[in-house]
């Protein structure tokens, strides 16, 4: 049938068309200042000052926002609120009308987070965490657990935002995120142009972060373990896999964000669930290992040894990049998610956010690097693979060469019956779970620049499920360099807003915090 594809694979012609175009956008927003990417020293930089400027909430509310997603406190969102504050609701009404702003939304606090998480809870988590130790060693799961920490502060920040700057269409339907919040925000202060600008740029890079990290990368994974599981060794078995991908994905975001949400709410739960039992099974299996396991993460972090990083700074970077990719803080897609909550406190939802870089980056990734580290205790330190490998994230076990999602199905098989057959299921689940999530985010940045009528949904919805293809038929190296790349251009644009208005975040956490004491 594909006879386009004799003399070259299928899989092959789209990796070697894909791999400029990643390649150029990579170098371009890697730009280095000191040697070191200065999209990293932005992303830290920030999240360590907005949690100290907000006095770690990261720790002080984290018991706040499990009782928020709980319904603890959901009869504070039907009660009449004092305008003692002065100013607008998240949706922009009037205080008079405080009454009906609990109407504004269209999800669940528990939904809404659901969504943002299995946008966040992905491949990232398998595949990004085996990366990380394959390039940087065990010492970049403690840099990654420090990344999770402060970008707690970040999404709660960004969040926020996109809570009380989002727009409510006359149907109901919610439009929020940076793009809004820059724009809406920076034009309260003067500074319309730039909020503008500046709102444009985050779209564009949203849209390019739906197509790559959201959507490419996961389908990439996806096909790899399952290549892997079905024996597939033909040329084109990516892109058929792909298309298979294509046309799962494409009846669930037809639905928009409530059908999206129902299906998250559902699976995300489920299967972390099911992923982090299997992770317990084995660490636990292994008890004697685990003080060993940690050692060697604290002693790798600030003395590594893995080929290729050999410095503080070099397993740091490899941490901070993969942990940023894996929770997104900073970058801003969250805040979609988070915008179409039901509630009139814009600070209750950022609260909620907080949860995600703590379940994302420092539970589950860490029980994932856990379990490779164990794994490779088999022997000894380093006796099943090297850390480091060949530099390209790839490590030989038994003389075969693995990268990503396929060093933690080692691991897995190693400790469990047929668990190709588990870590395959989880993987695709991971990855169709983001990829639906994301394309609501690329959906509505993609509004945002185009207009909100079908002919547009319908054009960015056919670019995404052929990004499906493309991500499951091109190498594992092009597409996370194209990923790396857009999700980190959107920090860009998206701290300029943070820093414009982080003071209007601690407002309505006051307006917040009062409302639920009283």
């Amino acid at each position: 049938m594909l006879t386009f594809a004799q003399e070259k694979g299928l899989d092959q012609q789209i990796d070697e068309a894909f791999q400029p175009i990643a390649d150029t956008f990579f170098n371009a927003i890697f730009f280095q200042v000191f040697g070191i990417p200065f999209v990293l020293i932005l992303l830290v930089g920030s999240a360590l000052f907005f949690t100290i400027y907000f006095k770690f909430p990261n720790i002080l509310h984290f018991k706040t926002a499990i009782n928020v997603v709980r319904g603890k406190y959901d009869e504070v969102d039907h009660a009449v609120v004092e305008p003692a504050y002065g100013d607008v609701t998240p949706g922009g009404d009037s205080i008079e009308t405080i009454r009906d702003e609990s109407e504004e939304g269209e999800v669940s606090h528990f939904q809404a987070l659901a969504t943002a998480v299995s946008g966040t809870v992905g491949n990232g988590n398998i595949a990004g965490v085996a990366l990380a130790i394959a390039l940087g060693g065990p010492g970049a799961t403690f840099w990654m657990i420090v990344c999770g920490l402060l970008g707690m502060s970040t999404k709660f920040v960004e969040c926020t935002l996109g809570v009380q700057y989002r727009d409510v269409g006359s149907d109901g339907t919610v439009y929020g995120g940076p793009m809004y919040y820059i724009s809406k925000g920076l034009k309260e202060r003067g500074f319309e142009m730039l909020g503008k600008v500046a709102a444009i740029f985050f779209a564009i890079f949203c849209i390019g972060g739906s197509f790559g990290g959201g959507n490419a990368a996961q389908s990439n994974q996806a096909t790899i373990v399952l290549k892997e599981l079905l024996g597939l060794e033909s040329t084109s078995a990516g892109a058929i896999i792909g298309v298979v991908l294509a046309v799962l994905v494409g009846i669930i975001i037809i639905g928009g964000i409530k059908r999206i949400a129902s299906v998250t709410e559902k699976v995300v739960p489920f299967m972390a669930v099911m992923y982090l039992i299997a992770c317990l099974y084995i660490i636990l299996s292994n008890f004697s290992f685990i003080d060993d396991a940690f050692g060697l993460i604290f002693k790798e972090a600030f003395s590594p040894t893995a080929m290729g990083v050999g410095t503080i700074m070099g397993v740091l970077l490899v941490g901070f990049q993969r942990a940023a990719f894996s929770n997104e803080a900073g970058a801003g897609s969250a805040s979609i998610a988070h915008s179409a909550v039901k509630t009139k406190y814009s600070a209750s939802e950022g609260l909620v956010a907080l949860l995600e870089p703590f379940i994302d980056t420092v539970v589950i990734c860490t029980m994932t690097a856990l379990v490779i580290i164990i794994f490779n205790f088999g022997g000894g330190d380093g006796a099943v693979f090297q850390y480091g490998g060949n530099g390209s994230g790839a490590v030989l076990i038994d003389g075969v060469a693995y990268e990503g999602a396929g060093i933690t199905s080692k691991a897995f098989a190693q400790y469990i019956p047929y668990s190709n057959v588990f870590l395959t299921i989880a993987v695709v689940l991971f990855a169709v779970s983001t990829m639906i999530s994301w394309s609501y985010y690329g959906l509505q940045s993609w509004k945002f620049l185009f207009g909100r009528g079908k002919a547009a949904d319908l054009t960015y919805k056919v670019l995404f499920l052929i990004f499906v293809i493309i991500g499951a038929a091109a190498s594992m190296g092009s597409i996370w360099k194209f990923s790396d790349a857009m999700i980190f251009a959107m920090i860009f644009p998206n701290m300029v807003g943070l820093y414009f208005l982080f003071p209007i975040v601690k407002k309505q956490l006051k307006r917040y915090l009062d409302a639920i004491k009283s």
